[in-house]
């Protein structure tokens, strides 16, 4: 980032216009330059001051967020970070990441007290990874997550399976994640010979119905974990948000997921660490983590996990990382043994299992 960030802000309700431009105003490297009170009005104000992120409501009168996310993407691609109501349409916020949106942000439903700025950090250091995403990078992530399942499931690709010295893979993304995700498991054919288990940071009450959009689009069987699942090849299993997620080898030696709210003291929950760390745990050297496009470094310490015992870690290359932040940390650890772009992630994946 260099300089001062130029944020505008896109809600209808003045309250909140005004209280996010005080949380924005906490920080030396960001200035709010203007206000919409709809989608259309603030169309024409990135027109006319062009600034490097944009935050905006989802439901409003005119033109919405999604609407709003889509029309902007094709005058000029800008950083645009969602902000909800929780449990306000889950649906609506999917669409506008799919349209576009880089990142998106609850906000209390309490918005007449203080506690809206209880996410003032939160929103702060969104913007900042927002301000450092290129144009073309948003332009690529959001073409590659533009799939459709108008056609169905797409056919099931030919792979050999043969011997393998993998028997799971995990998976750890956060900012970009829905875009680059829907980009990588569809081509993850139906006969792939392990189960998939993944980490993405997205607050409650949405995984599962992302889960039900992916399912939709790949040869796999996507569905959000709940306790007990059996963790099997053909699944890809997603994280429920609020609950970290761990596995469970039982005497017969199938193992089963366990959903908890504990460990209390990690950043996110659920957590790539806690998970990552399990599955070193459960399956030793036979696992394959891969760290993909996010914010932070969670990942890094359960990357070190799954590397004492012998397993394989390989991160997305920055090239094609919305923010190259996860990814950037194991790498910078050393504990990265190899960095691929998207595109050719799922052909490598293949390659090792």
């Amino acid at each position: 980032m260099n300089g001062v960030l130029r944020v505008l802000v896109v809600d209808d309700s003045a309250y909140v216009r005004k209280v996010v431009r005080e949380m924005l105003s906490r920080s030396p490297f960001i200035e709010v330059v203007g206000v919409a009170r709809d989608g259309r009005e603030g169309l024409e104000l990135t027109k006319q001051l062009k600034p490097d992120v944009v935050t905006c409501d989802l439901i409003m009168p005119e033109l919405d967020g999604v609407g709003f996310v889509r029309e902007q993407m094709l005058r000029t691609p800008v950083p645009i970070i969602i902000m909800s109501i929780a449990d306000e349409n889950a649906e609506a916020v999917l669409n506008a990441l799919d349209s576009g949106a880089v990142d998106f942000l609850q906000k209390p439903t309490a918005l007449a007290s203080e506690k809206i700025l209880e996410i003032s950090n939160e929103l702060i250091e969104k913007v900042k990874a927002a301000g450092n995403i290129s144009v073309e990078r948003i332009q690529s992530s959001t073409s590659s997550g533009r799939l459709t399942s108008s056609a169905g499931k797409p056919a099931p690709s030919e792979v050999v399976v043969g011997s393998h010295s993998v028997d799971i893979v995990v998976l750890g993304i956060s900012t970009g994640g829905p875009q680059a995700l829907k980009s990588l498991i569809p081509q993850l054919p139906a006969d792939f010979p392990v189960p998939v288990a993944l980490v993405m940071h997205m607050p409650v009450g949405y995984t599962q119905m992302y889960a039900r959009r992916l399912d939709e689009l790949s040869p796999l069987k996507v569905r959000e974990a709940t306790e007990g699942d059996v963790v099997e090849p053909g699944v890809v299993l997603i994280a429920a948000a609020g609950k970290h997620m761990t596995f469970r080898r039982r005497p017969d030696g199938t193992v089963v997921t366990h959903l908890d709210t504990r460990p209390l003291d990690t950043l996110h929950r659920p957590s790539v660490d806690v998970m990552f760390q399990s599955a070193a745990e459960t399956f030793r050297d036979r696992v394959l983590a891969v760290v993909m496009t996010g914010m932070g470094s969670d990942g890094k310490q359960g990357a070190a996990w799954i590397k004492s015992q012998g397993g394989l870690v390989y991160t997305e290359s920055e090239e094609t990382c919305v923010v190259y932040g996860m990814p950037a940390t194991v790498v910078e650890a050393g504990l990265s043994d190899r960095s691929i772009p998207l595109g050719r992630l799922a052909q490598v994946i293949r390659e090792v299992v």
